[in-house]
């Protein structure tokens, strides 16, 4: 699953816990986990994935698999 690499590989170069992304983007530390775990097909509601691109530093397209670029387009 690619969203789910690629937050945990975004995660990672920040030298963040799973619980301080789950702070920064207001969810719960064990809702976190679950979109960063494997085998489940979980993706979160739309503010949540604003957040985390925002977090990261990337476009959504970046974290749903549609580009391999990281650039936002505003």
């Amino acid at each position: 699953m690619i969203f789910n690499d690629r937050i945990r590989a975004l995660r990672l170069e920040k030298g963040m816990t799973q619980a301080q992304v789950a702070a920064a983007i207001g969810i719960a530390p064990r809702n976190y986990q679950r979109l960063e775990a494997q085998g489940q097909d979980l993706t979160p509601n739309y503010w949540s994935l604003l957040r985390l691109a925002d977090c990261f530093g990337v476009s959504v397209d970046y974290l749903m698999g549609r580009t391999e670029k990281r650039d936002i387009n505003r």
